[in-house]
Order: structure tokens, then C-alpha cells, then sequence
């Protein structure tokens, strides 16, 4: 098989994939006051990790993300289910959130939700599923 000289590429995955990290982070923090939120924030990390495997091949991802991408599916379920099963304990119905106000050190004071750890587990869920589809389908091909 030949192989292209992917200088650039791997050049250029460093950047894009900090970027697509750090706006996957945003996403996923804004999200139960603005739009964004577990959802678009698992696919941003998920494409940034795609991109990782394009450039640098399997076993360099897995040395620096050594995940198994099939178990954050149950987990991610998991922790949505226990979160919206939370609210059960305190009288309300199914998925209500609540929050307070924190500081956080960089951020300074924020308003954080429960909704937060709902979207945990959907990032959580959307990143295992995205993964295990693509790199199953990448196995098929070799």
C-alpha cells in the first residue's frame, strides 16, 4: 500500500483538533442556557478524534486516548438515566433540573444545572456511538 506524505495533514490536525476540542467544550458547558449541549458537543469531540485517527492512524490514538468507545455508550445512558431519575427524590417529575450559582477558577461565577449532568451522559453516549460506528465501519474496510 502507498502512503502519502501526510506532513500537512498531521500538521494541521494538531490545530483543527484543539479547536474543535475547545469549541466541543464551550458547546457542551453552554448548553442548558444557550444552544449547544451534550449533543453537538459529542460530535465535535467526536469528529476531532476521527480526525486524529485520519492523521495519525489507530495506534497513536489509542496510545493518547486509550478509550474503549463501546462502554461510554452504557455509561453516558447511565448517567442520563440516574440524573433524571434524580429528581424523583426530591418530589418532581421525571427530568426536572435545578441549579446554583458557583465560582469556578478561570470562569469566575457561573450558574450550574442539573441539565449539566444530563448533557454529560448524552456527550458521553453520542462520543461512544459516533466512535464505535465509524471505526467499525473502518474495520470492515480493511
Amino acid at each position: 500500500m502507498h502512503r502519502t506524505n501526510d506532513l500537512i495533514l498531521r500538521t494541521a490536525t494538531i490545530l483543527i483538533s484543539f479547536i474543535l476540542f475547545a469549541f466541543a467544550i464551550y458547546l457542551f458547558l453552554a448548553g442548558h442556557n444557550a444552544p449547544g449541549g451534550g449533543f453537538i458537543g459529542g460530535l465535535m469531540t467526536a469528529s476531532a478524534i476521527v480526525l486524529m485517527y485520519m492523521a495519525y492512524g489507530e495506534a497513536a490514538v489509542k496510545k493518547v486516548i486509550p478509550v474503549n468507545f463501546r462502554y461510554m455508550i452504557p455509561v453516558g445512558l447511565l448517567i442520563a438515566l440516574i440524573t433524571g431519575l434524580g429528581s424523583f427524590l426530591f418530589g418532581q417529575p421525571f427530568l426536572s433540573q435545578t441549579f446554583g450559582h458557583f465560582h469556578i477558577p478561570f470562569l469566575g461565577d457561573k450558574e450550574l444545572a442539573t441539565a449539566l449532568l444530563f448533557d454529560l451522559g448524552v456527550y458521553l453516549t453520542v462520543i461512544g456511538i459516533t466512535m464505535t460506528i465509524i471505526l467499525s465501519i473502518a474495520s470492515d474496510r480493511d
